[in-house]
């Protein structure tokens, strides 16, 4: 397989590299960027100070049960930061311009969630790149987020990861 693809994990687990060069790469059609996240109540919290959403089903266990759900809940919108988040940490500049998501199955706190951007379509445009990526999240290889993106990359190489 000649696809590119790269495994990159959070601080707080190990890195998984997918490459063994160092030369410089370039992103084409087909190429997949990933990132793998554990969601913490805490960070829970803090979205939920941030984006003002309260919903029950994020804190209390009950409240969430009571819906449907195993425990609680973390917010889809969270989730869904990985996507901006893989592509700005490898093409820092890059202007992400939208997002179309669908919301498959709840993520709770602590499981580990993969997030994965494949680039399916790249236009040069006034000296950048207009990028339209397919998006996903997985849990245990289930897909629970997924959708597209597009941004504006301003150079096609690819960065080791800006874990900024």
């Amino acid at each position: 397989m000649t696809m590119l693809t790269r495994s990159l994990v959070s601080a707080s687990l190990p890195f998984l590299r997918g490459f063994s060069s160092a030369a410089t790469s370039f992103l084409k059609t087909g190429d997949i960027l990933k990132r793998a996240r554990i969601f913490t109540s805490e960070e829970v919290l803090d979205y939920s100070k941030v984006s003002h959403d309260s919903n029950p089903l994020h804190f209390n266990s009950e409240s969430a049960q009571n819906a449907g759900f195993e425990d609680r809940v973390v917010h889809g919108m969270l989730v869904a930061a990985l996507f901006p988040k893989i592509i700005s940490s490898h093409f820092p500049g890059a202007i992400y311009v939208s997002q179309s998501l669908h919301f498959r199955s709840p993520v709770y706190m602590g499981e580990e969630i993969v997030g994965e951007v494949q680039a399916i379509n790249i236009r040069e445009q006034k000296n950048r790149y207009l990028a339209k990526f397919k998006t996903a999240c997985f849990k245990n290889g289930s897909v629970v987020i997924d959708g597209e993106a597009m941004a504006i990359l301003p150079t096609l190489a690819v960065e080791e990861e800006n874990t900024l």
